[in-house]
């Protein structure tokens, strides 16, 4: 059961929080003032690959275009500029899994180097700009470096959380029109492992568009396999940073 707060009740930030943070007076200032300056001038925090020539395209309103023909990768953006800035060794990711003591600590040059060997696999399976994926894994870092690999190609991707049923994922990848699903065997629930890719295997069965399953090991459970179709050491095992 939740509590409902007392009407005017909240919760300020402390002064010290505040006065660190990046949005003060003079940023919102600046945006009433000149939104289209103010909004360029924030594109500075972020590496783009090819400019845009309009913060804002407003010729077919309701409609809006923002940035227009600038292009840019989430990836990079996320991962290799702070390698590159010279931050190689500050932890990208901060992990602690099940069992209790189950934990990973992941600097930014290490997550750029398994994002390229992820994204370099995925090449290797014939993914392209435009293909489409579907992320089928527990909260666990491979899930991330999923993601990155598919930015990283200008693959799109969808994640389907791993507690949703075979009929549920089955939805998703006809809809997506999914070349490869990428899971793991299984996931940690309350200590205790649980299958997960036995969800995929019922979710691909007569699915035309999917080529293969790569499948990172978690949890060692025994899992059904499909020769050919299923994929492990050489995809899921750089997935896996291995």
């Amino acid at each position: 059961m939740f509590e409902t707060a007392e009407a005017g009740s909240g919760y300020p930030p402390s002064a010290e929080f505040s006065a660190q943070a990046n949005a003060t007076a003079d940023l919102y200032r600046g945006a009433e003032q000149d939104r289209l300056a103010f909004w360029s001038e924030q594109t500075n925090r972020i590496s783009g690959q090819t400019p845009f020539t309009d913060v804002l395209d407003w010729s077919g309103a309701p409609s809006a275009k923002w940035f227009v023909g600038g292009k840019l990768n989430i990836a990079y953006n996320c991962v290799d500029r702070h390698v590159e800035a010279g931050n190689p060794d500050p932890v990208a990711i901060y992990w602690e899994g099940e069992p209790v003591g189950d934990s990973r600590t992941i600097t930014y040059a290490e997550l750029k180097e398994e994002v390229c060997k992820a994204a370099n696999a995925l090449t290797g399976l014939g993914l392209v700009n435009g293909d489409r994926v579907v992320i089928y894994m527990p909260m666990v870092p491979e899930a991330i470096v999923a993601m990155l690999a598919c930015a990283r190609l200008g693959v799109m991707h969808t994640v389907v959380f791993g507690g949703f049923s075979a009929a549920a994922l089955k939805a998703r990848l006809e809809d997506a029109e999914a070349r490869i699903v990428i899971t793991t065997d299984g996931q940690f629930r309350r200590g205790n492992a649980v299958a997960l890719k036995d969800s995929v295997d019922v979710a691909v069965e007569g699915q035309l568009c999917v080529e293969h399953v790569v499948v990172v090991r978690r949890t060692g459970i025994d899992i059904s396999w499909t020769e050919g179709r299923d994929l492990t050491r050489q995809v899921g095992a750089l997935l896996a940073g291995e």
